[in-house]
């Protein structure tokens, strides 16, 4: 997904974007503004934009205090409503697909970090466990990513 759709999706919900230089967040959402810091490159701004959304959607209120249980809650909602919108397990399958062998050439295919895939990768193992079936395909999370079809 390219950052020029997020952008249009952000548009599309009154969401205005905007850069700011920013020294201990990469990005924050307020109201109807996302912000996000001025000097990522454009793969890291498309991957906190897509988790700043994923605020917008399934988030309420500030949840700045992360002592908070129910603010962690939100922050994992948004994260995986991120990885979903960016990555998802389709995604995934594809990668396998094109012939992705290792994890940065897939984060080269998936157009995101290796950060953030590193990050999906662990929120996907809590959410799905080992492994996970999709179609005539298996993804395994333990102990490393691996997707292969089912024969």
């Amino acid at each position: 997904m390219d950052f020029e759709v997020l952008l249009d999706d952000a548009d599309a919900e009154g969401l205005e974007i905007k850069e700011r230089p920013f020294r201990t967040y990469d990005g924050r959402i307020r109201g109807n503004n996302i912000y996000l810091r001025k000097d990522m490159d454009s793969t890291a701004k498309k991957c906190v934009l897509a988790e700043e959304l994923g605020h917008h959607y399934t988030g309420i209120g500030n949840i700045l205090d992360m002592s908070d249980t129910g603010n962690r809650k939100q922050e994992r909602q948004a994260r995986l409503w991120g990885y979903d919108k960016l990555i998802g397990l389709g995604r995934l399958i594809s990668a396998y697909e094109h012939g992705c062998h290792d994890r940065f050439e897939l984060a080269e295919y998936l157009e995101v970090t290796d950060e953030y895939l590193h990050e999906c990768i662990e929120c996907y193992r809590d959410k799905y466990g080992p492994c996970v079936t999709v179609g005539d395909y298996y993804i395994m999370f333990i102990p490393n990513l691996q997707v292969g079809k089912i024969i």
